[in-house]
């Protein structure tokens, strides 16, 4: 069902753990299958220097969390604010289409996690990034009612 690209990251993730004291926090939940992705990120001038995953979900969430920090490490916030499901995909060399929502999930985790860094530092916040947040903040909540996980 896995190609080896995907099997690789899920058996050997990059960046999996957690940055103690973390200047960006990002959730992600999906409603349907219930899985979570947390990104941590550590900023140096506008750049992510470090990122780390902790996701709780099939071999094809994990996956896309490693490629997604992957994708973001060294780039700058407008960069990394860029990337895409698509990206994703490619990177791993495409996804069984009922698991291509996990992608989605790494995305809109680097999302909240970046959007987390900017509302805490007071920096302004990109419109569209806003729009992402109040969306995301919904499908969270209604996928803890309906998981019971956080």
């Amino acid at each position: 069902m896995y190609n080896k690209k995907v099997m690789s990251h899920f058996l050997h993730p990059h960046n999996m753990g957690e940055i103690k004291n973390a200047d960006g926090i990002g959730k992600a939940g999906n409603i349907v299958c219930g899985d979570v992705m947390q990104i941590f990120l550590k900023i140096e001038k506008d750049t992510i220097k470090d990122i780390k995953f902790r996701t709780l979900g099939c071999a094809a969430a994990i996956a896309t969390s490693s490629v997604a920090t992957d994708l973001a490490k060294g780039k700058k916030i407008n960069q990394a604010l860029k990337i895409k499901d698509e990206d994703i995909i490619k990177k791993l060399g495409d996804l069984p289409s009922i698991k291509l929502h996990c992608s989605l999930l790494s995305v809109k985790a680097l999302r909240e996690a970046i959007y987390n860094y900017l509302s805490k530092n007071k920096l302004p916040i990109p419109k569209e990034l806003e729009s992402v947040h109040k969306k995301n903040k919904k499908e969270l909540s209604i996928a803890k009612k309906k998981h019971g996980k956080e």
